[in-house]
């Protein structure tokens, strides 16, 4: 299958439809701004309290006379414009694949050169998101603003958290149980670098990120000395700056309080004789309230996370391995303890937190709700410093290829660490209401992961998909869901080289990621919480229909509270998430016919914790009958506070083969 790099087949439609959407554009731009300047957010009102003169609305008396006018010049040009864009998109091709040209950063082939040396299995690292990034004058009604900033920033943060350094901790301590050993026993050690340094005997293993400040820094809000470094840590860089730590058993992994204070006073003291290290084997007390400079959830904030147990500043200059191996055994079992309070589910059999950052070493990442074109530019560039493959611009407009017209796309993005090796999208039919104005859908993947040493393929199949949003509209997502379900079916048999007596490829893992538009603990989703998608797709925070797991949160934010302090940065909402009573101020709940729908003065009646809409789903139907997958971790992500009304999820998958080392 030939994947789409440009949105026509030939350059003479690309520049007709440029010139067509040049015409449309100021049109549309100016009834963006219009309707915006009248949609004011919560954090526009706060700031408007504090002006005596009324400035603003000074501002809108006059800007409006003016962008009515403007608007009624531009309205025969974008008529014109739309007159050809229109019949243009009957030949648009669905999706539009970029592929990083920079080959100093490109590492998508050494990539699948890691399959073979893994021996007994690899980890896969997925996450999703809605980011919201509709036009501007939409966007507000979901209370955010700024849509253009808002995707370079939004960009920045997922690649700033999936590209910093990670941190193993290998405890050999069979005491312990509050920690289950086959959570971690299948972490693959990091390849590359000085083996003796890594290797490590098999224990109770556990992954632990820190906060990386990278070689920039000196310059927290400078973007462009920020993209001339290549980004905070390209691909490869986090993978050569993963420190092992091994763990010994002595005395339980305990240390007394004066053992503690001995070990505290020694990390703060070799800060002057380490420039190269500063705070290692530093554990972060608690996260800061006051947002300082840069502290916007990126990874150049001071402020601490609490995922961030250790915290390793590499400067420019070499940092030997075993120096900071051996720093950071002084805290080993201190954050040993921490990890054991952490985990409050002893008999779960996966890691599951709610972190500050994006996960280390993110491989695939599914968005939904990039509507806008030039925001999704803007977060293609950002996203691009991490990821190598990337898959934007998905959907129909106008009329082609779904029964009502289309003014916006899919709002799908989906970008790779590995590479695409074919790529289909789907338009659902049935949308109803306002919905119905975008080509909502599914985009289907097939990435290629690795190789045997039989030169066989290895691969894996992604779907990432946004269903209708409308409540009540049960019946249009079951159906959606029935869609889903044979489209990728389709897929994978269109897309199949192999047969039964000759595999050609082998497949790893089969992965859904999406916005579902429907949580498993409310009474009006029944139908979908029965839906027979959940009998081949596993569902990691799912006990059973209308019951989850209890350590499972919505990930549905309340939009009025999106720019309180509490939980306007990355680690302010973390906290405020651990906490059952800050869950109910700050998270959105099933609706109920016994209460009203306001949030606020009904704490005390509310259910669970939260609507979750956000799904990833696995399955172990369709793959290679000798391998096995298994969730690893399963993360809820506050990274993106203040800048979308939904917490994005994370899951890895360990796909073991059963192969011992060589």
């Amino acid at each position: 299958m030939v994947l789409y790099t440009s949105p026509f087949p030939n350059s003479f439609l690309s520049v007709l439809h440029s010139f067509s959407w040049g015409l449309i554009f100021p049109c549309y731009w100016l009834a963006d701004r219009l309707v915006a300047s009248f949609v004011p957010t919560t954090y526009e009102k706060r700031q408007r309290a504090d002006d005596p003169c009324y400035f603003h609305a000074l501002c809108i008396i006059i800007t409006t006379p003016i962008y009515l006018a403007l608007l009624v010049a531009s309205l025969p040009f974008a008529l014109i414009g739309f007159l050809l864009w229109s019949p243009l998109q009957s030949t648009r091709r669905p999706y539009i694949y970029s592929r990083l040209e920079d080959k100093n950063h490109a590492n998508g082939a050494t990539l699948l050169t890691e399959w073979k040396a893994a021996g007994n299995g690899k980890s896969f690292c997925f996450g999703s998101a809605n980011v919201c990034l509709l036009p501007d004058s939409l966007a507000r009604f979901n209370n955010v603003f700024n849509t253009q900033a808002r995707a370079k920033e939004i960009g920045r943060r997922i690649r700033n958290g999936a590209s910093r350094p990670q941190i193993k901790i290998y405890i050999d301590s069979p005491t312990n149980t509050s920690i289950s050993a086959a959570s971690f026993s299948s972490l693959v050690s990091p390849q590359g670098g000085d083996n003796s340094n890594r290797t490590v005997n098999a224990g109770i293993k556990r992954t632990t990120s820190m906060e990386y400040k990278g070689d920039n820094s000196g310059s927290n809000n400078s973007e462009d000395s920020r993209d001339d470094k290549g980004g905070a840590g390209e691909p490869n860089e986090g993978e050569e700056n993963t420190c092992i730590v091994r763990i010994n058993g002595e005395d339980n992994g305990h240390m007394s309080d004066t053992e503690t204070d001995a070990v505290n006073g020694q990390a703060h003291a070799s800060g002057p004789a380490e420039p190269a290290l500063e705070g290692d084997a530093e554990i972060s007390k608690a996260p800061n309230h006051k947002q300082k400079e840069g502290d916007s959830g990126s990874l150049d904030s001071y402020s601490a996370s609490r995922e961030s147990l250790v915290k390793v500043r590499v400067g420019d200059g070499t940092v030997d391995q075993s120096t900071v191996n051996n720093k950071l055994l002084y805290k080993a079992s201190i954050m040993k303890k921490t990890s054991v309070r952490k985990k409050k589910h002893t008999d779960e059999t996966f890691d599951h937190e709610i972190s500050a950052f994006f996960p280390a070493n993110l491989d695939f990442l599914c968005l939904q709700e990039v509507f806008d074109k030039r925001a999704a530019e803007k977060l293609k560039e950002q996203l691009h410093h991490y990821f190598e493959y990337i898959v934007y611009d998905v959907g129909v407009y106008s009329c082609h290829g779904c029964c009502s017209f289309k003014f916006v796309n899919s709002g799908l993005l989906f970008a790779s660490r590995y590479p695409v090796m074919d790529a289909a999208y789907h338009c659902y039919p049935n949308g109803r209401g306002t919905d119905s104005l975008a080509s909502k859908g599914a985009l289907f993947l097939k990435v290629q992961v690795g190789s045997t040493p039989q030169d066989q393929r290895i691969v894996g199949y992604i779907s990432c998909t946004h269903l209708q949003a409308i409540a009540g509209d049960t019946t249009v997502r079951c159906e959606q869901l029935d869609m889903l379900q044979d489209w990728l079916s389709e897929f994978r048999k269109s897309t199949s080289s192999s047969s039964t007596a000759n595999p050609e490829e082998l497949v790893a893992f089969d992965v859904i990621c999406g916005d579902l538009n429907f949580d498993n603990c409310s009474s009006e989703d029944k139908l979908e919480q029965q839906h027979s998608l959940f009998t081949h797709y596993k569902d990691p925070c799912r006990i059973g229909p209308g019951e989850d797991k209890p350590w499972a949160i919505g990930t549905l934010l309340d939009p009025e509270g999106l720019y309180d302090e509490e939980v306007c940065t990355p680690d302010n909402l973390q906290k405020v998430l651990e906490s059952e009573e800050g869950r109910k101020g700050y998270l959105v709940y099933p609706t109920s016919k016994n209460h009203s729908s306001s949030q606020k003065g009904r704490k005390a009646s509310l259910k669970g914790n939260g609507r979750r809409i956000d799904y990833m789903l696995y399955t172990e139907e369709g793959l290679y009958l000798e391998w096995k997958v298994e969730v690893e971790e399963f993360s809820f992500i506050t990274q993106l506070a203040g800048l979308t009304d939904h917490l994005p999820v994370a899951m890895r998958l360990m796909v073991s083969t059963g192969e011992d080392d060589p």
